[in-house]
């Protein structure tokens, strides 16, 4: 597929996609779009950035249009990933005004969700913890959810979400169509596939567990005591849009307290914060409001937001995988990265096995 043209799409959702200015697929949509269609199960696997969240959300307006009645579920391990989803689910649907959506995530307004869910939404986009919870109440009926996605699913695992996703499924029909996307496929992921898709299709761009090529990767030793002074001196270089990752959300507080008291404008983002401070930490960011975001792995997925410069790994990550998906929030979208990695001298032997995947 070389257009979106080729799909002759209905109209509400091809004019939807001229407002979006999608005209050209990105690789992962131009394979996966077209099988999707055709109503099979599916796991898409592809690099970060690269255009994940509108090769599974086409097709799933697509197929809801074609089946009136029918429901979509999403499920994804982030708050933010979640609204990011929903936002393009917004857009596809703005000339479908009978397609309703629902948000059901944590730290939101149940009344809200509540609300949402009794207009009978078309599109259901959650995190596994809250839509159990939904159910578990007997406020979300999934007998008519036709297509299931699971977003970022090996990071959902990573979370601790399997047991929520285990009593999801017991809900769902058995007869439907199942997406899977992520960026890693580990062993645990594809034990999954096992379990609810059938014969799926696999489409796989790129080298999968890899960084994108346009991300230029460094490292700097530094004693665990001199962390503080070398990120000063770091950013003192760097005058673009920097996400630094830290191990806990203590130390992404104590750092970006820390930056403020010397000049430095930061925002702070992880599990911790309620999901307000979060929404007004990530658009202060996305504004230009500041250009530091300070964040546990929470944002290491579902964080979109194109124009990230740099990407310092202030603590190092406790994974190969979680190391691919931190250094995938720059270079998005054919741009160029860099990716700065703080190194311990303990840490010498980790960073090398990190290394080989790059």
């Amino acid at each position: 597929m070389q257009s979106f043209d080729e799909l002759s799409l209905p109209l509400p959702i091809a004019n939807a996609l001229k407002e979006l200015k999608f005209s050209i697929p990105t690789p992962i949509q131009a394979k996966t779009i077209p099988i999707a269609l055709t109503g099979v199960d599916l796991i898409g696997c592809a690099q970060t950035g690269t255009g994940k969240t509108a090769a599974f959300a086409i097709p799933s307006v697509v197929r809801a249009n074609e089946k009136p009645g029918t429901k979509v579920l999403i499920l994804t391990p982030t708050r933010e990933l979640a609204e990011q989803i929903i936002e393009v689910i917004y857009k596809l649907t703005e000339f479908l005004p009978h397609m309703r959506m629902a948000l059901l995530i944590g730290g939101a307004s149940m009344n809200r969700q509540l609300r949402d869910l009794k207009q009978n939404p078309t599109f259901i986009v959650g995190t596994p913890g809250r839509v159990f919870d939904h159910l578990d109440r007997g406020t979300l009926n999934l007998t008519k959810v036709a297509t299931v996605i699971l977003d970022e699913a090996d990071r959902m695992l990573d979370m601790g979400f399997a047991p929520q996703i285990d009593r999801i499924f017991k809900f769902l029909p058995r007869e439907r169509q199942t997406l899977l996307f992520s960026a890693t496929l580990p062993p645990h992921i594809m034990k999954l596939t096992a379990r609810y898709l059938k014969n799926p299709e696999r489409v796989a761009i790129g080298t999968i567990g890899k960084p994108i090529s346009a991300i230029q990767q460094s490292s700097i030793e530094v004693n665990a005591g001199e962390k503080n002074q070398r990120i000063l001196e770091e950013l003192g270089t760097n005058s673009g849009t920097t996400l630094i990752f830290a191990r806990t959300k203590m130390r992404t507080d104590r750092l970006s307290r820390f930056l403020e008291k010397n000049g430095i404008s930061a925002e702070a983002i992880h599990g911790g914060r309620s999901q307000s401070q979060r929404r007004r930490a990530l658009e202060a960011f996305r504004n230009g409001d500041t250009n530091i975001l300070v964040a546990t792995d929470v944002a290491s997925r579902g964080l979109d937001i194109p124009h990230i410069e740099t990407v310092i790994n202030f603590d190092l990550p406790q994974s190969t995988e979680d190391y691919v998906h931190r250094i995938g929030r720059t270079a998005r979208a054919g741009a160029k990265g860099a990716a700065i990695s703080f190194v311990t001298p303990e840490e010498r032997g980790f960073w090398k096995s990190l290394k080989k995947i790059a």
